[in-house]
């Protein structure tokens, strides 16, 4: 039986490509000399605890520190292309990132069900209906916002990074060589994209808070921040799920909205973008490698 490769993942960054290991990460970029840069660091704190292995916590937990490190690594990017030294760490980090989850939540969370919970109030509709169209609406802005920000030059750069990173992650797993023209002719879509979990994260919550019932405005409004979490850890559980049964005609039927998705988020990289993203994953694969060693 042939092992099962381990489930290496990364991130976009601004004129790089970011890559996540077990136990090391590693970004590459495209310095404005034309150079690569690259930027390596051990993964320590959470990635480490006993935590990373409990079903659904490990989701929360893994996704918050994600996006810290995925903030930080955003700032040396720019700062790569920039020339400055500045760094967002400690506090200042948790604040921009606080902030930023603050805003996504009230634009993509409490604005749908705050129009829900209108239009059950004032037009008389049913609570499942209310929470249908809350959902379709949720959807609706999820997608319009993706769609509308792929139109940045620079966003369409990031993109371009973005499907990068899942061809190399797809010639990887494919066990093909890791060169751009061979790398070049795998998929732009990989079924643990963060986008199929921002999608996943939407229908779930139309079907748990149709299932709430009716509800005061008022707790209408909580219901969708303290459940939250709870649909967090429940989209990452899935969505690992399907990973490993891609060999299933349904799981290969009910990943097809994920993936269609992801092609308002990655665009047809150029090979010397391929040559960034394979630069990272060698750099963070060769740590693991090492470290794998070391401890066998």
């Amino acid at each position: 039986m042939e092992e099962r490769l381990p489930s290496y993942g990364g991130q976009a960054v601004i004129e790089g490509v970011l890559m996540r290991g077990t136990r090391f990460i590693a970004m590459a970029m495209r310095s404005p000399d034309g150079s690569i840069v690259l930027h390596e660091e051990e993964l320590k704190g959470i990635y480490t605890t006993s935590w990373m292995k409990i079903p659904f916590l490990r989701g929360l937990v893994g996704l918050w520190d994600a996006l810290g490190v995925g903030m930080r690594f955003l700032t040396i990017s720019a700062n790569t292309q920039t020339g400055e030294d500045e760094k967002l760490e400690g506090w200042p980090l948790y604040l921009t990132l606080g902030s930023s989850l603050l805003i996504g939540i009230g634009i993509f969370f409490l604005a749908p069900a705050g129009v829900g919970a209108l239009v059950e109030t004032t037009l008389g509709w049913g609570s499942l209906a209310s929470n249908i169209l809350e959902g379709i609406l949720r959807l609706g802005l999820l997608v319009l916002y993706i769609w509308a920000i792929g139109f940045m030059p620079d966003i369409k750069r990031v993109f371009q990074y973005h499907g990068a990173e899942h061809k190399t992650i797809n010639a990887f797993e494919s066990r093909a060589e890791l060169t751009p023209d061979v790398v070049t002719t795998y998929s732009l879509e990989h079924p643990r994209c963060g986008t199929s979990f921002l999608l996943t994260l939407v229908v779930f919550s139309i079907i748990l808070f149709a299932a709430l019932g009716p509800l005061p405005t008022i707790w209408r409004l909580v219901s969708r921040i303290v459940l939250l979490p709870l649909l967090a850890g429940v989209a990452y559980e899935y969505i690992r799920w399907m990973a490993h049964h891609l060999n299933s005609k349904l799981v290969c039927w009910l990943i097809k909205p994920n993936l269609a998705l992801q092609k308002l988020t990655t665009r047809e990289p150029d090979l010397k973008q391929l040559e960034v993203a394979i630069a990272a994953f060698k750099a963070m694969f060769e740590k693991e490698e090492i470290a794998k060693r070391t401890l066998s």
